[in-house]
């Protein structure tokens, strides 16, 4: 919903509908509504003519905005398109993201109306309808190098439509450089066209290049490594500093006609690395996960065996030969005098270069290797299996002959352009055979060359024996592409790479077991630290090198690791914001990615589960094996709102009617308010105008997730709320309730967005602890302050019987007991995992129970049309605090067990009736005041304590800010003076 606000304040025309008396007969009058006032006064005939016969919605801005941060890229695309007839006419939003892209979201402002996406599960079988956005099977079944989002909608006459899409990657490390890939081919000319990339990384950035733009897919990442000399886009301009990168693009209308009168310029492509030193990588930690960057250097290379599996069938014969054998001829060139190597060639039949061996590089083999691919001539059918089989013998006979090396590297190069068609064509069988014939003695990569090409096949059989398998696009260079992909995986420099962290100290680490790496590429693990009371990490890396075993160890310390990734990602939103400068749409967007990037770990640690868990699921044996993937990859997915394989888009599009108007529809599933809900209007909000309010969802619908995981009860009664004032609200506002004394009493603490702060501590005891996390908002038009904070994040820790957690945002309830599970604020629903128990009801407040006599409500205020300055946000609140020990502490905590007194003092003049107030021996100066609770339904009046609660809370402020959402080591609190 902050994309929505941002954007809706930025561009408030988008909304409306225009003036009739904006539009005129003569042309020169019409060209006023494309924006040329951006171009150069003097617009070149040619461009009015291209211009003049547009007749579908012209795309008057494409904004597109990126923040790299650690190499993981945060893409927000802004597309504004304007009818400018009468009639209604169909807007297409087109867009290319890259295939290893999860979508995040999707937004449409049409006709005045707001069409929220939503992701969903999908089902077995998905019916496409009107309404919904195609699947995005980013790392499925057909991974081609780019996937085309596309959504067309009905546009009134006259009038404009926004499209807002986000999407996230993590950038892979190839060649020795990262490259990140803006697609920019809008199929018309813009009007305004921006292109923002920010790059912040831990390390100092190095080998930046911004290439030219690139038309086609057949340079890939595999073009030449050092070209002579770069001639950056037209208008590209770089700024440099350290660990901060600026790209800017933003060539105007008539620029834009130089290069391509249709509208299609290419992919803007940059290449970069970052200085690296030895040992075990970069760790950084935020907020309770951790991310693993290990590319070491200075190997020696490891020998390999190879065995190169060429197709050979007619459907090979023409370029796709001649080049595979250029490919092959270069590669023949590139092998070391400690590798060795043969040649298969399949069709009908199945030919061995050299039978029952591999050969040693040398001048004569390698002559004689460069007469046998020159005999290879297209004929006849394909049989995967036969020359798969043949090949992984060839190769295991050699591993178990006393002439194979024991630190060597062994693979299989397997290139086809076809589906089987001989000998054996099942594809279970020829996985299960292929596995036969491995044996996990060496990988497998795979090379599809085409269209007809069965890509699911070649992924599950690299994925099945440790290797990767690679697209090679049917207009492509696959002569290029080919000795790229060698190129990658041609130069070993470990072997066996097992990565371990300290016991008990993390756990849903993703892949930290990997057979090889290779020079120039990078290992990246990342994973949730369980062991909140530790003061370091210990990592160890265990390998094979050419000659001898490599162990590395280290002890990372987690909270200066913590405090330098907080810098990091501080530097990153400076960086991205003020990049944005003077430009309402670039600003938005920045303030966006730099939200999205302040949990930017957690997000990876997202990212590359979900990567784990598709792989996994081509890898699964058994259907329950299966299933559980496929379970876990479904939730992460709705977790963190991921358009997957495992699920789907679905927005609603709206129609025009006759009129040039749009018809009325039902609002979107996000936007629906939920029968349970109530507007959670907060103290000091309602002067604003823009109370939030709830998305839930209507009362009968349930959570399809949350039916399949963990024991989920039926849907709770609907209830009314009832729990005591003490909580924390807000700006946070904390009230305290003395119900002995029949007083109440309240304080404001200013802290500082990012600090995790302990409201209830009661380890030792109860082994109960709460921490909430502040989160950062701009004050409102005309306000006093500088900023606000809210909690963003609230997690209770328990430790008895058994160690469990939850940790509730306002979008999801992560549920840690028996379990893991992961549980939609939107939905109702209610589950019980022994220590700790939750019922949500959707889109209005999550409650947890603790041994039955401890009760905390979590109120969700959730905007559905947020302004810049409002923020999603959580509320505390304390129901039953009867298991809460007598030694509990914590803002909230240590006045459980407490009664105060209070002496009233004579009122002077205007000021508020004041008072004394006696708390722990400590004279506390207050004043009158009322606070609005659980959501603005209530007020009370209360004794405020100024100075962010000097003398009524135990030590300072800094007492309880923590060192993670986790923590839970009790520390001492000073105690004030009297």
């Amino acid at each position: 919903m902050l994309l929505l606000a941002l954007l809706l304040g930025c561009c408030p025309r988008a909304l409306g509908q225009l003036e009739e008396s904006q539009f005129g007969d003569d042309f020169e009058t019409e060209l006023a509504d494309f924006d040329l006032d951006i171009a150069p006064r003097r617009v070149p005939r040619q461009v009015k003519t291209i211009l003049s016969k547009e007749t579908k919605p012209h795309i008057q801005e494409l904004a597109i905005k990126t923040t790299i941060i650690s190499r993981y890229a945060f893409t927000a695309v802004h597309c504004a398109m304007f009818n400018r007839h009468s009639a209604a006419a169909e807007g297409v939003f087109q867009f290319q993201i890259p295939a290893g892209a999860f979508i995040s979201n999707f937004t449409m402002i049409i006709g005045g109306r707001v069409y929220q996406s939503e992701v969903t599960p999908k089902k077995k079988k998905v019916k496409q309808e009107n309404g919904e956005a195609r699947n995005k099977e980013s790392g499925g079944a057909s991974p081609e190098e780019v996937e085309v989002f596309r959504m067309a909608a009905s546009i009134p006459g006259r009038n404009r439509a926004v499209f807002l899409l986000t999407y996230e990657e993590l950038l892979r490390r190839r060649l020795g450089r990262y490259e990140h890939v803006t697609s920019l081919r809008p199929l018309q000319l813009v009007s305004r066209l921006s292109l923002d990339v920010t790059i912040v990384d831990h390390s100092p950035i190095t080998d930046l290049q911004v290439l030219p733009l690139r038309n086609g897919r057949t340079a890939g990442s595999n073009a030449p490594k050092r070209p002579a000399k770069l001639e950056l886009p037209v208008t590209t301009a770089i700024t440099k500093e350290n660990s901060v990168c600026k790209i800017t693009f933003s060539p105007n209308i008539v620029q834009q006609a130089q290069i391509a009168t249709n509208g299609i310029l290419g992919d803007f492509v940059i290449r970069y690395d970052v200085q690296r030193g030895m040992g075990i990588g970069d760790i950084q930690v935020l907020n309770g996960h951790f991310v693993h960057y290990f590319a070491p250097k200075d190997l020696p290379v490891v020998p390999k065996n190879v065995v190169f599996v060429i197709d050979t069938s007619a459907s090979m014969s023409g370029t796709k030969i001649r080049q595979t054998k250029d490919a092959l001829f270069t590669i023949l060139r590139d092998l070391r005098p400690g590798d060795r190597f043969n040649f298969i060639s399949f069709s009908n039949r199945i030919k061995v270069w050299q039978p029952e061996r591999l050969v040693s590089v040398t001048p004569l083999n390698v002559r004689d290797a460069k007469k046998f691919i020159l005999t290879l001539v297209p004929n006849g059918g394909t049989n995967i299996d036969g020359a798969i089989r043949t090949g992984s013998a060839l190769l295991g006979d050699y591993l178990s002959s006393p002439d194979a090396s024991p630190n060597s590297v062994s693979l299989i190069i397997f290139l086809t352009d076809g589906r089987p068609t001989v000998g054996e064509i099942e594809s279970a069988a020829i996985l299960g055979n292929t596995r036969s014939a491995a044996q996990e003695k060496f990988c497998i990569f795979t090379i599809g060359i085409g269209n007809d090409v069965d890509y699911r096949l070649l992924e599950r059989m690299a994925l099945e024996n440790c290797g990767m398998m690679r697209r090679i696009n049917e207009e492509a260079d696959a002569g290029a592409l080919l000795k790229g992909f060698y190129d990658e995986i041609g130069t070993p420099l470990l072997s066996d790479i097992r990565i371990n962290y300290t016991e008990d100290s993390v756990h849903y680490v993703t892949q930290h077991l990997f057979p090889n790496y290779f020079n120039g590429s990078e290992i990246v693990i990342a994973g949730k630290l369980s062991n909140s009371s530790a003061e370091s990490l210990r990592v160890q890396v265990t390998a094979s090198s050419s000659d001898r075993s490599v162990v590395l160890e280290a002890d990372v310390p987690l909270r200066r690791r913590q405090t330098e990734t907080e810098k990091h990602v501080k530097a990153a939103t400076m960086a991205t914001g003020a990049q944005a400068a003077g430009s309402g749409v670039a600003w938005g967007l920045g303030v966006i990615l730099g939200s999205i990037a302040e949990d930017f770990v957690e997000r990876l640690w997202g990212f590359l589960s979900v990567k784990d868990g598709l792989r996994s699921r081509l890898r699964s044996q058994t259907s329950a094996e299966r299933e559980g993937h496929l379970r876990r990859v479904a939730n992460l997915s709705l977790t963190y709102n991921f358009l997957t394989p495992l699920t789907h888009l679905v927005v609603e599009r709206p129609e025009a009617l006759a009129d040039g108007t749009v018809a009325p529809t039902p609002a979107s599933p996000l936007s629906t308010g939920g029968a349970a809900s109530t507007a959670n209007e907060l103290p000091g909000d309602a002067e604003e105008g823009k109370p939030p309010k709830s998305n839930g969802e209507p009362g009968s619908q349930t959570s399809s997730l949350s039916n399949k995981i963990g024991k989920v009860g039926r849907r709770p009664a609907k209830k009314s709320i009832t729990f005591s004032k003490t909580s924390a609200d807000g700006d946070p506002h904390f009230v305290v309730d003395f119900p002995l004394s029949k007083l109440t009493v309240c304080f404001n603490i200013n802290g500082e967005p990012g600090h995790i702060l302990r409201l209830v501590s009661d380890h030792q005891r109860s082994g109960v602890t709460v921490n909430g996390r502040l989160i950062g908002a701009p004050p409102p038009p005309g306000s006093r302050k500088l900023q606000r904070t809210y909690f963003s994040t609230v997690t209770i820790v328990v430790d008895r019987p058994r160690r469990a957690y939850i940790e509730v945002t306002p979008k999801k309830v992560i549920l840690d007991g028996r379990d893991r599970m992961v549980l939609p604020c939107h939905a109702t629903v209610a589950v019980d995992s022994g220590a700790l128990s939750v019922a949500v009801a959707g889109g209005s407040n999550v409650t947890v129970t603790v041994g039955g006599n401890i009760v905390f409500v979590i109120l969700l205020h959730q905007y559905k049309n947020p302004a810049p300055y409002q923020r999603d946000h959580l509320g505390f609140y304390i129901g039953d605090s009867k298991g809460l020990s007598a030694d509990c502490h914590g803002l909230l905590g240590q006045f459980l067990h407490e009664d105060v007194g209070l002496a009233r003092l004579p009122a002077a003049g205007r000021e508020q009736a004041a008072a004394v107030l006696k708390v722990k021996r400590r004279s506390v100066p207050v004043v009158r005041k009322s606070r609005r609770l659980y959501g603005g339904t209530r007020t009370v009046d209360c004794w405020f304590a100024r100075n962010n609660a000097a003398k009524l809370i135990d030590g300072r402020y800094e007492d309880y800010v923590t060192s993670h959402m986790f923590d839970t080591a009790d520390r001492p609190h000073g105690t004030n003076a009297a």
